[in-house]
């Protein structure tokens, strides 16, 4: 819904090039209250072995027992882990977990979930639950010191998902695009657009900035519409420069794709934002997954700030 050693966010490192025989490791962690539990339900629907909040030496014992037994050694594997599982610190995450990274018969995957504290604040206030680490305190106590005791996961992440904006069935098509174990090999890809006052979104594999472009909000008629409205986008693709850059755009990842797919990436996020996300990031992100889709590409499409962006301030 960081920093992830030196590369970035959820792309392969190429030291360690992907294969479809190797077998498939998610640890999934991250704050309370930012989908664990769906991301472990999804992961499990997908036919991963799901085990939750196992200590860090026995998760170890556990990858180890498949090189005995091929038959347990080809399931996928998914673990769930968070600041009260034992043993889960950098410290223990280094020693007992991070040499089943080097493997190359391993496929290893740290998710991290988290959400904006405003979010978390609000989900346990309409669930009525207790933040786990402010049992006798207030929420905002426990979300800070759950930050800090997970500060070196989130940033040791291989994909960091910000639920804060998203739905249940939107986090369900993340993750099941990312760890689908079917036969389909094609990159699955997902087209968003965002406001850059909101934030970038963490899940992008790449990022294009379109506010380069007419501003639509500056135009009394179109200010209150969106870029799902026809006059909105016929308005931006009027701007001289929209047609050389959509041409570029499509021309690059028209060559990019086929590698990433080549290479074994099964799921790529390109995020489109300008200022509010309201106009001009939404228009271009909706032409773009259209003429991805009629290329044959598997694409869907997310709006992330279109409702949250106020149409007074784009």
């Amino acid at each position: 819904m960081g920093a992830m050693d030196d590369r970035p966010a959820n792309l392969p490192d190429p030291r360690r090039p992907l294969s479809t025989e190797r077998r498939r490791i998610v640890l999934v962690t991250g704050m309370s209250g930012a989908g664990k539990t769906t991301a472990l339900k999804v992961l499990e629907d997908l036919g991963y072995e799901v085990v939750d909040n196992l200590p860090v030496t026995l998760m170890g014992a556990l990858m180890r027992a498949g090189d005995a037994d091929p038959e347990l050694g080809r399931r996928p594997l998914a673990f769930c882990a968070d600041a009260r599982t034992r043993e889960f610190d950098h410290e223990h995450f280094e020693r007992h977990l991070a040499p089943f990274l080097q493997r190359d018969d391993l496929d290893i995957t740290l998710v991290f979930l988290e959400s904006d504290d405003g979010a978390l604040r609000r989900r346990f206030t309409e669930t009525r639950r207790r933040h786990p680490l402010a049992i006798d305190r207030p929420v905002a106590d426990g979300i800070r010191l759950e930050r800090e005791r997970l500060a070196w996961a989130r940033g040791r992440a291989d994909l960091v998902i910000d639920t804060s904006g998203l739905s249940l069935p939107d986090l369900r098509r993340l993750l099941a695009g990312h760890f689908s174990i079917g036969d389909d090999s094609r990159l699955g890809l997902q087209v968003v657009s965002f406001g850059y006052r909101n934030g970038l979104p963490p899940e992008a594999d790449l990022v294009f900035d379109v506010r380069f472009l007419a501003n639509p909000h500056y135009v009394p008629a179109l200010s209150a519409a969106s870029g799902l409205d026809a006059p909105v986008a016929t308005f931006i693709e009027r701007d001289s420069a929209y047609a050389p850059f959509f041409d570029s755009l499509i021309g690059m990842l028209t060559s990019l794709l086929p590698a990433y797919e080549k290479e074994g990436k099964s799921y790529l996020t390109i995020a489109i934002g300008c200022t509010g996300g309201r106009h001009r990031s939404v228009a271009v992100a909706d032409k773009l997954a259209a003429a991805l889709g009629a290329a044959g590409w598997p694409v869907a499409v997310r709006h992330r700030d279109i409702d949250r962006a106020p149409p007074t301030r784009d």
